[in-house]
């Protein structure tokens, strides 16, 4: 146990990162799991909903810098490739 008041405090703090950081990695992976199920059932209505909505929730994560801006446009990128497949299919 930390005898400190900043080694506590830093405890407290990584904690609450630790739980915000969790719920978007999840966030990431549930919107971008619609993109790919809508995909499957090849519904490019619904993948392009779907895609909308994960498209703005990256880029808000980007601006949050939890994750880099290339990483982020990596992920859409593939995401619209993915919606695009359906069209020529």
């Amino acid at each position: 146990m930390a005898h400190h008041k900043s080694t506590i405090k830093r405890i407290r703090q990584t904690e609450t990162r630790t739980a915000r950081n969790r719920y978007y990695r999840t966030r990431i992976k549930n919107i971008t799991k619609a993109v790919h199920e809508a995909a499957e059932a090849n519904d490019k209505t619904a993948a392009t909903e779907a895609f909308k909505v994960a498209n703005k929730q990256i880029h808000s994560l980007v601006s949050k810098g939890f994750i880099k801006k290339t990483t982020a446009a990596r992920k859409v990128s593939r995401l619209n490739k993915l919606i695009n497949k359906i069209e020529a299919a």
